[in-house]
């Protein structure tokens, strides 16, 4: 899985790029699935997540979230992340009948 992170309108602080590394580890169970994550993330009052994920099988998948804090909204796009990731998998093994 390739990742690219990047911080629009701000920088990011190297706690804020090892928080992240951190949490992305919570799906490196789907690392064969995934071809690419690409994650956006703003600060304007608040921090914007928009992270969008390619499956190998030609899959896309957005999620986004938003809140003042900067972990608060990774953990919230961490759970989404997780949630979408979990039903695709799930899709593609289920046997066809």
């Amino acid at each position: 899985m390739t990742k690219k992170i990047d911080a629009v309108g701000f920088t990011l602080e190297k706690k804020q790029s090892e928080m992240i590394e951190n949490k992305l580890k919570r799906i490196s169970y789907a690392d064969d699935l995934i071809i690419d994550l690409i994650m956006k993330i703003k600060h304007d009052k608040a921090y914007s997540f928009d992270t969008t994920v390619n499956f190998k099988w030609g899959l896309v998948a957005h999620v986004s979230s938003d809140d003042y804090d900067f972990g608060a909204a990774l953990n919230k796009t961490m759970d989404l992340l997780d949630n979408k990731i979990n039903k695709e998998k799930e899709k593609i093994q289920e046997p066809k009948q």
